[in-house]
């Protein structure tokens, strides 16, 4: 595969980065969450809330989940209508980490939804961590979580490579190396936090009543 000819024809790859631009605003802050969520549960819980004032606007919260299906959308396509002609690690970095991320996000935005509409749950850090207490859940949210995260640093750094590698290949293969070692030190350190192993994680018993505890 060509460095400038990667999954998709040049204006359906733009506008699938395009959306990935306006869609990282709400990753980086939702990411930054978790980092700061690092220091216990409560820090992220006031973390979220203050958050919340800026992405839990409806016609934000419209424009976010529009904005997310069609990259899912364009994603998958491009991922099916180019997956014979893949060759090459950074192209293989970046289709599978890119169908990875469009099957979390579809799970993700899915729980979000159905956690606020059906379950009446407020869809903070109680409730990302609850299925890491009810076994046997725990072995589904462990890997869901650690890959989740390990594959959106990865899809950007083949973005980077994509970027720089056709003129400095040893650069472009350094940022795809790094942002995947930084994505693995970080979907850990959320995992851990997550399943109570960096901090204590009270989880409330309504949290729990999904999973039949």
């Amino acid at each position: 595969m060509k460095d400038d000819d990667q999954l998709a024809p040049q204006g359906l790859r733009g506008l699938h980065a395009l959306s990935a631009f306006f869609i990282g605003f709400f990753v980086l802050l939702h990411m930054t969450n978790h980092l700061v969520g690092l220091g216990g549960q409560e820090t992220h819980i006031a973390f979220m809330a203050q958050a919340r004032q800026i992405y839990r606007q409806p016609y934000v919260e419209v424009a976010l989940v529009g904005l997310i299906l069609w990259q899912v959308g364009s994603g998958l396509f491009m991922l099916a209508r180019n997956l014979t002609r893949i060759k090459g690690v950074a192209a293989w970095a970046q289709a599978l980490s890119g169908g990875y991320l469009a099957l979390f996000l579809l799970v993700h935005v899915t729980a979000v939804i159905a956690g606020r509409a059906a379950f009446g749950l407020d869809t903070d850090f109680r409730y990302a961590a609850a299925g890491f207490f009810a076994a046997p859940w725990h072995w589904f949210f462990a890997p869901y979580y650690f890959l989740g995260v390990l594959a959106l640093f990865v899809h950007v750094g083949c973005a980077a490579y994509w970027n720089v590698g056709a003129s400095r290949p040893m650069l472009g293969a350094t940022l795809l190396g790094g942002f995947a070692g930084l994505g693995a030190l970080f979907a850990g350190l959320i995992v851990m936090a997550l399943s109570g192993a960096l901090f204590p994680v009270a989880i409330p018993a309504h949290y729990l009543a999904p999973y039949g505890q």
